[in-house]
């Protein structure tokens, strides 16, 4: 697809999580439907800003954390969505420089910015796919893909903010462990859901927002997302909220659990 079909596909009818997201983080890369439905999910749950924050700052430790102390050096990015910097590659290129990492998402308004994602130091490589979640097989046999990772080395699958898009009937734990089939010993998973565990009552209400716009969700709880796991060697601290996991020291205010709403979690395949 090119940058001008991909431009002619986005769809401005109707809100979209990716750019609903991008607003959440304060980027400037959503229309005016986005705004709207986002405000609506912040009126409901004005912590959303908060969740979206932490959820980028977990993505950002935990990169740096498997580039570190696990010699990962290469990274499969599902769900990707708008580039917001810094991004995965620059977060692990920056402690391994030689890092490559595939970014896949399946908006069209994702891929239009995609050339954001492709600045890659010159001893390390990137590139995106279009791709879905929901079709694993498509997604790992995607020609690109074999161009920058190798899967016979250890690679970590980035699923940050994504499996809540995927309902039960889609077969969300189906799909992350055909994806975790395909990865060496050594891979590992790091993951990132919103849970209705907190507050149930603001999640539903957030629940009713995405779906009337178009967008089934499903917020799962702890036991839940930790599902996602079976079979992995957890790193410590667990499955924990996401301020909670390997904090950097910050002088700054923490946020309440509730506020964050976010289950987050790094397992290595043994």
């Amino acid at each position: 697809m090119t940058h001008s079909q991909a431009a002619r596909d986005i769809d401005t009818s109707r809100p979209h999580s990716a750019r609903m997201y991008d607003y959440y983080l304060g980027g400037k890369d959503h229309f005016e439907v986005d705004k709207q439905a986002a405000e609506r999910v912040a009126e409901a749950y004005p912590a959303i800003f908060v969740c979206a924050r932490e959820n980028r700052a977990f993505m950002h430790r935990a990169t740096r954390v498997l580039a570190r102390e696990h010699g990962i050096r290469q990274w499969l990015d599902i769900g990707t969505g708008i580039p917001t910097e810094p991004n995965l590659h620059q977060v692990a290129q920056s402690v391994v420089p030689d890092a490559r990492v595939v970014y896949a998402d399946n908006d069209p308004l994702v891929l239009k910015y995609a050339e954001r994602l492709m600045r890659s130091t010159s001893e390390g490589r990137t590139t995106y796919i279009e791709a879905d979640v929901n079709d694993p097989q498509a997604l790992l046999t995607a020609p690109e893909l074999a161009e920058v990772l190798d899967l016979s080395r250890p690679v970590a699958l980035s699923l940050n903010a994504l499996m809540h898009f995927v309902t039960d009937a889609q077969d969300p734990y189906g799909i992350v462990r055909r994806l975790l089939d395909a990865l060496p010993s050594g891979s590992a998973l790091a993951l990132s859901h919103c849970t209705p565990d907190f507050d149930p009552a603001t999640w539903q209400k957030v629940t009713d927002i995405y779906t009337s716009a178009g967008t089934p969700v499903r917020f799962r709880s702890r036991e839940d997302v930790a599902r996602f796991f079976d079979g992995l060697e957890l790193l410590d601290p667990g499955v924990t909220v996401g301020h909670r996991w390997r904090p950097d020291a910050t002088d700054g205010d923490v946020p309440t659990d509730a506020e964050v709403s976010l289950w987050t979690g790094v397992g290595i395949k043994p």
